[in-house]
């Protein structure tokens, strides 16, 4: 009589005789990469292409400067999708899409006021109103992350009256929009230095009010960071 294999055994399905797939994750290695929070340089972005962009709003410069402008807000382009790349990598699809969507925002503006066309205006407000609509609802799912939250939350009221100020061509209105622009660059050079200086010193400096699993991915040991990883995108099998 014939001893069946405890292994072979093991596999057999209850029903239909099918086998299961066996159980690999002793045989599984997941290598981490560690990097420096690239979300500094992504809120330096925001804040410096801000202060341009409500400058021209405010009229500090003379008549003919858009297309200057345009080439210095350009960079925040780049700068901005480097970012999001290196926030996908970090597996934080909140900040990733947040830098990747202002990215293509500077794209846009800077071309339009680069190529100067007499609808560029109207597209522009159409785009900053839809670009209202995602700040609202990234601003919904972000709030344990109070740094972009705050970010988002100042970001929501500047694009919602930049499009009015597009669309209408009120004066008056592009003025409140470029003091909500500067408003803006503020609340982004803050949160990118107190995250600059946290990344330095290992530890938060300056308030960034973290809560929910944000709080819990600073403060918490490698078990926490850990935690559903085979459920990450680029571990599991599909998206």
């Amino acid at each position: 009589m014939n001893t069946p294999d405890p292994q072979s055994a093991g596999e057999q399905a209850p029903h239909g005789g099918r086998h299961h797939e066996p159980d690999l994750r002793r045989m599984t290695r997941i290598n981490l990469r560690p990097i420096a929070s690239p979300m500094p340089l992504g809120f330096y972005s925001v804040a410096i292409a801000s202060v341009m962009i409500a400058s021209l709003q405010l009229g500090l410069f003379p008549a003919g400067a858009h297309r200057a402008i345009a080439m210095t807000i350009l960079p925040a382009f780049v700068l901005q999708l480097v970012v999001a790349v290196f926030a996908f990598g970090a597996r934080d699809v909140i900040a990733a899409t947040l830098m990747a969507c202002f990215s293509g925002m500077w794209l846009a503006s800077s071309l339009v006021l680069a190529l100067d066309s007499p609808s560029g205006t109207s597209v522009l407000g159409v785009l900053n109103l839809v670009f209202t609509l995602f700040a609202a609802l990234m601003a919904s799912v972000a709030k344990p992350k109070r740094a972009l939250w705050l970010v988002l939350c100042t970001a929501v009221p500047r694009f919602a009256v930049s499009a009015v100020a597009n669309l209408t061509g009120t004066p008056w209105v592009a003025t409140v929009s470029g003091v909500l622009g500067l408003l803006l660059a503020a609340v982004a050079l803050y949160a990118a230095f107190a995250l600059m200086l946290e990344d330095m010193r290992g530890q938060e400096v300056l308030p960034i009010g973290r809560s929910g699993p944000a709080h819990h991915a600073v403060e918490g040991d490698l078990t926490v960071q850990l935690r559903n990883l085979e459920r990450q995108a680029g571990v599991r099998r599909t998206l």
